[in-house]
């Protein structure tokens, strides 16, 4: 695969063009990486507001009617409801993973079934996170399984 950069003038708007004979897994990975890049939601911590971008984000959490957003080393809380980041989210590798939690794919080291049909995501930073009965169909989609 051929990769080429052209550096343009300021004024112009910056785009990304794949030319390619078939849009394949591999291209379809590397389309859902750019747009997952783009997406920045807002954290509040500590009477401060943050921007994070979603490839930062481990995972989200609903506790007790409040929505969490979950990254390597810092929680903040995020205003939206689950179902709401669900719909934001679906195309740019997250997935519900539970009726708590929405998970971002591309933060899972491994995932193994655990007894009664979930499974058990293991998380780049070392968390472990359950996958629903329910769920497991589209983890599996979303791996190729």
């Amino acid at each position: 695969m051929k990769i080429s950069i052209e550096e343009i003038n300021k004024e112009l708007a910056e785009e990304i063009i794949i030319r390619c004979h078939e849009v394949d897994d591999e291209i379809s990975e590397i389309v859902s990486k750019l747009k997952t890049e783009d997406l920045l939601l807002l954290g509040y911590q500590n009477d401060k507001v943050h921007r994070i971008k979603l490839s930062d984000i481990y995972y989200f959490e609903a506790v007790d009617g409040k929505v969490f957003i979950y990254c390597n080393d810092n929680v903040f809380e995020v205003k939206q409801k689950l179902y709401e980041l669900e719909e934001l989210c679906k195309e740019k590798n997250c997935f519900r993973a539970s009726k708590s939690t929405i998970l971002n794919i591309a933060k899972i080291s491994s995932v193994y079934p655990t007894i009664s049909g979930r499974f058990e995501a293991v998380l780049d930073n070392g968390e472990r996170a359950v996958i629903s009965r329910q769920y497991v169909p589209v983890l599996k989609n979303m791996l190729g399984l």
